[in-house]
C-alpha cells in the first residue's frame, strides 16, 4: 500500500513539473547593423502569411499596427540620427505604423516595455513620425524588417510583408564624427597610420581630395616601409587630383610590391589603372 501512495505521488509531482516547450507562432529575432560608426538595433517578432490576406484584413488599414507580432517592436540608435529631415536622439523606441494601401505612417514611441500597441495610447509619447510610399514587390511569406543600400553616411530600413515593401532612409553622423576625430588626432603628434586613414576616408567620401592628397603624402614620407596597399591609395588620390603622371608612379610602385607580394588583386587593379590614366597624359 505504501509503495503504491508512493508511486503515486511521484506520477502527480512529474506531471506537476512537466512542461511541453512548443514553438513560438511568430519567432522573436534581433538583428544588428553598423552604420559607419553608429550600431542600430532592431528586435521584433516574425508573423508568417499561412495563406491569410494580410493588409487589410489580418492587419487593417488606417488603424495603429504593432509592425510585428508579441512585444512591440523596438528599435536602437548609439547616436543620433536623422530621418525624413527629423533629429531622432540617441535610444530606444518602439515602432508603431498606419498602413494604407499606398503608404505607411511609421512612428517611434518612447515607452518599450509594451505588448503590442498600449491601450493608453499616448501622442505626447511619439518622437518622430513621418509617412513612406508603399512598393509592391513579390509576396514575402514572413515579416521582414532588413537594412538594405548601406553606406557609411545612411541605410534603408525596410519593412516587408506579402506583397508590400516600405524603405525607410536612416541618415547618422558619420562625416562629422570622423572629421572631429580627424582633427583632435592630427592636432597632437600624429602618425604615419593617421594621416593615411584620414585620406582614405576623405577619398571614399570624395571630399577636400586636394587635403586628402597632402595627407597621404605624409603618410608615405612618414612610413618607414610602406606597401603596396599605401602606394595604391596615393596613386588613388592622386588620379582624382588630376595628377595622372604621378599617380601612374605610384601605381607602378603598388604594381612592383604587388607583385613581390604575389597580390594578384592589386597587380591587376594597377595594371588596369595605369592604361587607363596613360590615356589621360
Amino acid at each position: 500500500m505504501r509503495a503504491f501512495i508512493f508511486t503515486i505521488l511521484l506520477f502527480v509531482s512529474c506531471l506537476g513539473f512537466s512542461q511541453i516547450n512548443t514553438p513560438r507562432f511568430s519567432p522573436a529575432t534581433e538583428i544588428k547593423q553598423m552604420v559607419g560608426l553608429t550600431e542600430i538595433e532592431v528586435k521584433y517578432s516574425r508573423p508568417s502569411m499561412r495563406g491569410r490576406e494580410i493588409f487589410g484584413n489580418l492587419v487593417p488599414y488606417d488603424k495603429i499596427w504593432r509592425t510585428g507580432a508579441d512585444n512591440s517592436t523596438k528599435i536602437s540608435f548609439t547616436t543620433d540620427v536623422i530621418i525624413d529631415g527629423h533629429t531622432i536622439n540617441a535610444g530606444t523606441y518602439s515602432i508603431f505604423s498606419i498602413p494604407t494601401q499606398d503608404e505607411w505612417m511609421v512612428m517611434l514611441y518612447s515607452d518599450v516595455e509594451l505588448w503590442g500597441v498600449p491601450r493608453n495610447w499616448s501622442d505626447d509619447k511619439i518622437v518622430f513620425s513621418s509617412t513612406f510610399k508603399v512598393n509592391k514587390v513579390n509576396p514575402v511569406e514572413t515579416f521582414t524588417i532588413s537594412f538594405n543600400d548601406l553606406t557609411n553616411n545612411d541605410v534603408n530600413m525596410s519593412f516587408s510583408w506579402e506583397n508590400s515593401s516600405v524603405d525607410v532612409k536612416i541618415d547618422v553622423p558619420t562625416r562629422s564624427m570622423v572629421e572631429k576625430d580627424i582633427s583632435n588626432v592630427l592636432n597632437d603628434n600624429p602618425k604615419a597610420s593617421d594621416y593615411y586613414a584620414a585620406a582614405v576616408f576623405y577619398r571614399q567620401e570624395n571630399v577636400n581630395l586636394s587635403q586628402a592628397l597632402l595627407w597621404m603624402n605624409k603618410a608615405i614620407e612618414i612610413f618607414e616601409n610602406p606597401r603596396f596597399y599605401h602606394y595604391r591609395q596615393q596613386s588613388l588620390l592622386m588620379a582624382a587630383n588630376n595628377k595622372f603622371s604621378e599617380a601612374i608612379d605610384a601605381a607602378n610602385k603598388s604594381l612592383d610590391d604587388a607583385i613581390k607580394a604575389d597580390n594578384q588583386g592589386y597587380v591587376k587593379m594597377n595594371r588596369q589603372s595605369i592604361a587607363e590614366w596613360s590615356k589621360k597624359l
